[in-house]
């Protein structure tokens, strides 16, 4: 029997009870840490703003033997910060498996001849044998490096992705790459992502947000690139992947309101732009979770500040691109109205059309990085309600910069077990559910529509205005699909009898 509500704070409470009721009691102790509903108490956030705190605990170790949706530190640094970086190649150092399951899974789009001069849809990885395991895998990683010298001369340059069996073994990975750096004349850089270090996939964004600061930017410093004039309005876009195109949708409206995009990573980056990043004016960091330590870095090294920003649905894209242009003044504050201008028919259009569909729509979240945060007013801006949001790796800052966004009342739940999330959505029945892929199948098996929010559910782009077109008609095909009225089996239907059908 489903809840009926609208964001009742007791009765979601008395769901997370229920929940907690069918653990041991120390297990129930535990997560009960985890699970929440959102309050009006109030924080201090970043640059002084007041924020509404979500009060969860976070980056904490998830209990064994239960199903957890997190990835590993591989994952965040290979899948999410390195691998879209285009114009290096990304070696697996280890085991087939782990390249294999992380092969371009994401739909991180670019622009390059694969297998020319990009090379993100590409798996290259040292293939780990039992001999390698036993005794060490240093002179394979050399002749790996040597192979991808000799048959792709136009990369411009090599990481090194650890697997678990790197760190266990203990293969010298930074001084092959010093070696292999020297006599390829190339930049190699080493990231010790071995799988199981951290909680989750967010220790692998640390890990190689740092070698981008130690490999990358420390490397560099002091040379001077002659052919990149800085200007004015540079900014670096970081923590974008340009999924379905989302880098390239903002980019367009950065340049609309005058800036230059220096560095646009790692969504279709080059390691060019990497490296020039310390010259920009200005950071905007899309993903805060995955990509903020480097940002402080260059703030503290370099002094270049940094903002975050939010470009899904126009209200947050209004107030993203103030906010940018404020700190550039009155020429970019004058063209960021001109613009907002100019794409107001646009979003008035899609609103009016897709408001009366999607009004009063429930809808539960459980993504990664920002976007349990940052779409929740998407969906708000075409008439819909958030009643459940959670994360699968965040940290407390990240529950913190979320309760402005969320109502009072929301179910709020932190690396939800797939017992927790199974029963929350079947007892909540929302409109719609917004996850990740292992949580597609089974949900719509419950007859509740589902879209795939990691990777927009192979459609996109959902940053700027037309991307707001497109998640509009995405979460209306999906709530409103006729399938839905198929679901139910059809000796569970009213059916008429026969003779009544024949007396009429």
């Amino acid at each position: 029997m489903s809840l009926d509500y609208e964001n009742d704070s007791a009765l979601h409470q008395e769901l997370i009870t229920q929940v907690l009721s069918q653990y041991p009691h120390k297990a129930a102790k535990r997560r009960q840490k985890h699970l929440s509903v959102a309050s009006d108490r109030e924080a201090v956030g970043e640059e002084g703003e007041t924020l509404s705190e979500c009060d969860v605990k976070s980056n904490i170790k998830s209990i064994p033997g239960v199903m957890t949706i997190r990835g590993c530190a591989y994952a965040g640094s290979k899948g999410v910060v390195w691998g879209p970086v285009k114009d290096m190649v990304h070696i697996s150092h280890g085991p087939v498996g782990c390249g294999q399951y992380s092969w371009s899974q994401r739909r991180n789009y670019y622009v390059g001849t694969t297998g020319v001069d990009t090379f993100v849809t590409m798996q290259f990885t040292s293939d780990f044998q039992e001999k390698d395991i036993v005794f060490g895998g240093d002179k394979k990683l050399e002749q790996v490096i040597d192979e991808i010298e000799e048959l792709f001369p136009l990369n411009n340059g090599i990481t090194i992705q650890s697997e678990c069996p790197i760190g266990l073994i203990g293969d010298d990975i930074e001084a092959v790459s010093r070696k292999k750096a020297v006599e390829h004349e190339t930049t190699i850089v080493p990231v010790r992502c071995e799988g199981f270090r951290g909680v989750s996939q967010s220790l692998g964004h640390h890990i190689a947000n740092d070698a981008i600061r130690d490999w990358v930017f420390d490397k560099a410093d002091g040379k001077t690139d002659v052919e990149f004039e800085t200007g004015p309005y540079d900014v670096n876009v970081i923590g974008d992947y340009n999924i379905g195109g989302d880098a390239w949708a903002s980019r367009i409206l950065l340049e609309e309101i005058g800036l230059r995009v220096v560095g646009n990573w790692s969504g279709d980056a080059t390691l060019a732009e990497v490296e020039r990043a310390p010259r920009a004016k200005l950071n905007l960091i899309h993903c805060y979770r995955s990509m903020n330590y480097i940002c402080r870095h260059m703030e503290e090294r370099y002094a270049i500040p940094w903002m975050e920003y939010n470009f899904f649905g126009p209200s947050q894209i209004e107030a993203s691109l103030r906010k940018i242009a404020r700190h550039f003044g009155p020429t970019i504050e004058e063209r960021a109205e001109r613009v907002i201008a100019k794409y107001r028919p646009l979003v008035d259009a899609v609103i009016a059309k897709y408001w009366p569909r999607l009004q009063g729509k429930r809808v539960m979240l459980y993504v990664g990085g920002l976007r349990p945060r940052h779409v929740i007013t998407a969906y708000e801006d075409l008439g819909m309600q958030i009643v459940g949001t959670g994360y699968e790796f965040a940290h407390n800052d990240d529950y913190q910069r979320t309760g402005h966004y969320v109502k009072t009342g929301t179910l709020i739940y932190d690396d939800a077990t797939s017992y927790e999330l199974d029963t929350f959505i079947e007892r909540i029945r929302p409109d719609l559910v917004g996850s990740g892929i292992k949580e597609k199948y089974p949900v719509q098996k419950m007859g509740i529509p589902f879209r795939q929010m990691h990777s927009w559910d192979y459609s996109g782009p959902y940053h700027g205005y037309d991307g707001f077109a497109i998640f509009a008609r995405d979460m209306d095909l999906a709530i409103n699909n006729p399938v839905w009225d198929l679901y139910d089996a059809p000796w569970k239907k009213m059916t008429v009898p026969t003779a009544a059908v024949a007396a009429e």
